[in-house]
Formats: structure tokens, C-alpha cells, sequence
């Protein structure tokens, strides 16, 4: 079996709403499998999007350039390595090259799946758990509003809710980090939007807290102190990635759980987390780590230390069902990131709606992911700044 071709959308489905990356690799026998490399935010599905197109076309021989095109897709690890090292010699890791992989990745394992007749999750030696508990978002803003969100979403078999109730201030910083600093007021309403939530879903649903590394040190030890008596269940991203003294700070001066990973790239980025023990969970993003194979050694790691694993998302249904499939097979899975507002345009996009009830994706039997991607829909949906093939 060789792969002959790489098909790639960019496309945006709502005219406000994100740009999704999404990939179909073509094989001389007919079979095809479908991955996701969404970089969300700031034109980066742009930039990969014409990453995999240049992979495509790659013809040269010299120069490093290891093509895609004329690989056995189940040669899956060979493959990865081949092209990591291809784009990161020049000492750049992480970002857009192992989102490039990511989506690749998936595909190819999509590919074995359907090969071998069976759902991914069963090429890892079976699943380890009958189902994908989740957990999804509270949009912050107004105490009351969230608690009573917190409160459905509860009764709909949600067991963790996540929520930013610093970033009615801090939205304006996100992707922009300066200072670091929230005004007393926009800390008093995250503090007071964590308490109406905790107070309507009483002492039984975890509430998780999302910082998106928008604070400094001392500021995040003050709002991670401000929200200990509403037993959060982690302060998420406290800092911003860069820096893990940074981290280290954080960690020896509060008494909540920390989680870090969507912005780590590889497993490589985590021996530190793990060794140095600067975090209680890990969040690593199945479309940005490097796919499923990635995501496997990393939570394979993290179960060496006994620290849980919980991928984010905040992408298109193929990161979600990528993750599922991953999660499965992993003794150490705490619960997959799930979007509930998002979940329409996830299933105009794929062949088959996701199946989520009573809070937890259960996965189909068929082959390779479960679903196909609804091509019409995405060439009907191209991002403006995209030119489509």
C-alpha cells in the first residue's frame, strides 16, 4: 500500500467563529483516512494548511525533503519521524510542525483502523474503559447566568465543569500577555462567579479553572488563593508556558491542583512537568502534540508518575474523537474537553453526530475513527483567506 495524495481543507464555518484544518490521505488501494491539524487562532490554520500542501508537492530529493507521497501509511512511526526531524533540524520545535504531524498522524491511524476492520481503540490492545466521561464550559460574565448554566449542565450528567471568570477582564490580553495584572474588580467577579457556581452544583461537580496563562506569578497566586475555598478541582495554564521556574513558583506557594499541556508540544516538553512534578494533571492537545502517537507516549509517561491525563480541545470533532480514541486505552484518563456550545458545527461537519449522552462520548464499533468527513460541507465553507485546490 503507498499513499498517493493529501487533500486539504481550511475551512470556517460560522463568518466570527474559527478556521478548522482538516486532512484526507489518499492510498493506491482505495482506502483513506481523515485527520484534523486545526492551529486556532491568529491565521495559524492558515499557515498549516499551506505547510501540508508543501508537503504534498514536495519533489526534490536533496535538501531533507523526505516526501509524504509514495510512503506505506502503516509504516505510522517511521513516517512521524521521518518528517519530524525533517522540519525541526533547524532547532524549531513544536507549534505548526507537530500540528502538521498531528493531523497526518490521525489520518494514517485512521487508515490502519479500516485496514485492520476494527476502531482505533482496539489496536492498542483493547479499550481500557467502556466509555469517555467529559467535561464542557460555563461561559463566564454573570454569577447568576453561570450558575444557573453550571446548574443544567449538571442535570444533563455533566460531572466537571471548566470556566475563565477572570476573562470578561482579561479577554482583551489573551494572545496578548503584557503585565500579567487583574484590577480588584475583575477578581472579585471571578471569585464571585466561581461561588454561585459552586453553590448550584453543590459539593459533587468539579469545577475546573481555566487561566489561560494570562497571569504573572504573584497574580496567579492571588487568584489561585481567591479560589481555594470553592475546591476547585485545577488552576489551569496559571502562567504563561515559557517558563517552568515560573511554574515552579506557582506550585510551592498554593494548595490547588495545577494542570498544564495544551501548549507543550511533545513528549519532550513534559519530562520536566513530570520529573519536576510542577503539575497535577496534564492537558496535552492531541491536534498539536504530535497526533495519536504522541498523545500515547505522553500519557504513558504521565501513568509512570501517576499523574491523570485530560486532552484538551479546542478545535473540530476529529481532535475529539482523535482523543477519545487515545483515551480508551489509558489507565490515567481524568475526562476529554468538550465545547457543548461547539457541538453543531462539530456534526455539520463529519458524517455521523457525535453520540454524547449523560455527559460521556460513547464510540462506535466501525472501523479506523468512526466517521467520514462531510467534504461538501467543508468546500462549501472554505476560510476566506484560503484557496482551495
Amino acid at each position: 500500500m503507498k499513499i498517493t495524495d493529501l487533500k486539504v481543507w481550511v475551512t470556517r464555518p460560522e463568518p466570527r467563529g474559527r478556521s478548522f484544518v482538516f486532512f484526507r490521505i489518499d492510498t493506491d488501494e482505495g482506502i483513506s483516512g481523515i485527520g484534523e491539524a486545526t492551529s486556532s487562532g491568529g491565521g495559524g490554520s492558515i499557515i498549516v494548511g499551506n505547510m501540508a500542501r508543501f508537503l504534498r508537492s514536495s519533489t526534490v530529493g536533496d535538501d531533507f525533503r523526505e516526501s509524504l507521497i509514495g510512503e506505506d501509511p502503516q509504516y505510522i512511526d517511521r513516517i512521524w519521524h521521518k518528517l519530524y526531524r525533517r522540519f525541526t533540524g533547524g532547532g524549531g520545535f513544536g507549534g505548526f510542525v507537530t500540528t502538521l504531524l498531528s493531523g497526518i498522524d490521525i489520518a494514517l491511524w485512521d487508515i490502519k483502523g479500516k485496514v485492520m476492520d476494527r476502531p482505533i481503540y482496539e489496536l492498542f490492545g483493547g479499550p481500557v474503559w467502556d466509555d469517555v466521561p467529559m467535561y464542557t464550559h460555563v461561559t463566564p460574565g454573570d454569577p447568576d447566568r453561570a450558575a444557573d448554566q453550571a446548574r443544567e449542565l449538571a442535570g444533563e450528567g455533566f460531572t466537571a465543569l471548566k470556566t475563565d471568570p477572570f476573562m470578561p477582564e482579561m479577554r482583551q490580553h489573551h494572545r496578548r500577555y503584557m503585565k500579567g495584572e487583574i484590577s480588584p474588580a475583575g477578581a472579585a467577579l471571578g471569585a464571585d462567579t466561581i461561588a454561585a457556581m459552586r453553590e448550584a452544583v453543590g459539593p459533587d461537580v468539579e469545577i475546573l479553572i481555566d487561566a489561560h496563562g494570562n497571569f504573572n506569578v504573584p497574580t496567579a497566586i492571588r487568584m489561585a488563593r481567591k479560589l481555594e475555598p470553592y475546591d476547585i478541582g485545577w488552576f489551569e495554564e496559571p502562567v504563561q508556558p515559557n517558563s517552568n521556574d515560573a511554574l515552579r513558583a506557582v506550585r510551592d506557594a498554593v494548595d490547588v491542583p495545577l494542570c498544564v499541556g495544551e501548549r507543550l508540544y511533545h513528549r519532550w516538553d513534559f519530562v520536566p512537568i513530570l520529573t519536576d512534578r510542577l503539575a497535577e494533571y496534564l492537558m496535552p492537545d492531541i491536534l498539536w502534540c504530535g497526533g495519536i502517537s504522541e498523545m500515547r507516549k505522553i500519557a504513558n509517561l504521565a501513568e509512570s508518575f501517576y499523574i491523570p491525563v485530560s486532552p484538551h480541545d479546542a478545535s473540530g470533532p476529529v481532535n475529539i474523537l482523535a482523543g477519545a480514541h487515545v483515551m480508551m486505552t489509558v489507565p490515567n484518563f481524568y475526562k476529554l474537553e468538550f465545547n457543548h456550545a461547539a457541538l453543531d458545527v462539530h456534526n455539520r461537519i463529519i458524517s455521523e453526530p457525535l453520540d454524547i449522552r449523560d455527559g460521556t462520548l460513547h464510540l462506535s464499533e466501525t472501523p479506523g475513527l468512526g466517521v467520514e468527513l462531510d467534504e461538501e460541507y467543508l468546500d462549501a465553507h472554505s476560510d476566506p483567506d484560503w484557496n482551495p485546490d
